[in-house]
């Protein structure tokens, strides 16, 4: 990978269908399942519209709905357990090795609404080596706000200036431009739609290189 001279961005990674998939192996219409039975029904949830099946979108709805109640982390733990259990079906993304090959010079996180010890039991799997993860949590607001990446670039000892966040869903989009990052969308051969005039790739090598070469 070349890359323009002087530039060393600070790389933001969403996890889930950007580096590897547990999505898909994840039992989300349980989640629902046990979500209701704590929160109750709900009604429309404001939230970006996205691809993800209706249980995935209301599972991740209701927890940005219930940022900063008492019940968040209730919520959070019935349905991380789901997620949990998907672990070790899950399956990295195309490209995966390379781009971390690739990348391994540069300032990483992952940026997450996977739980802290969810996302950490697929990236070992995976033997991925990205030392900072900002997943969801109690203390952020979860993307689509711009917390979570504030955060990721903080820790990192930058400025959004300095970032680009790599992601595959418009929740992704939506909280890089709230949080004035740069975003380059992974569209994984058209699974992934974004906004007109978002910037996006077909797979994750393309989008990575974008992301640190301009």
């Amino acid at each position: 990978m070349t890359r323009l001279m002087g530039l060393e961005p600070i790389l933001l990674f969403d996890l889930d269908r950007t580096l590897i998939d547990a999505q898909s192996y994840t039992d989300y219409h349980a989640a629902v399942r046990d979500v209701d039975e704590i929160v109750g029904d709900w009604p429309d949830l404001d939230v970006p519209e996205t691809e993800w099946d209706a249980p995935t979108l209301r599972c991740m709805g209701v927890l940005v709905a219930l940022s900063g109640d008492e019940r968040w982390s209730t919520v959070s733990d019935a349905i991380e357990r789901h997620e949990i259990a998907a672990h070790a079906q899950s399956t990295a993304m195309p490209g995966l090795a390379e781009c971390l090959e690739q990348t391994s010079d540069l300032r990483r996180a992952v940026v997450t609404l996977l739980p802290e010890r969810a996302s950490r039991m697929i990236l070992d799997f995976h033997d991925v080596k990205i030392d900072l993860i900002v997943p969801r949590a109690p203390i952020y607001r979860p993307k689509p706000a711009p917390d979570q990446l504030w955060r990721a670039v903080e820790a990192l000892g930058g400025t959004s200036d300095d970032a680009v966040f790599v992601g595959d869903s418009s929740w992704d989009a939506a909280a890089a431009e709230a949080a004035g990052i740069r975003f380059v969308g992974v569209n994984n051969n058209g699974t992934s739609q974004f906004d007109q005039g978002t910037e996006s790739h077909s797979d994750l090598l393309t989008a990575v290189a974008a992301a640190t070469t301009r």
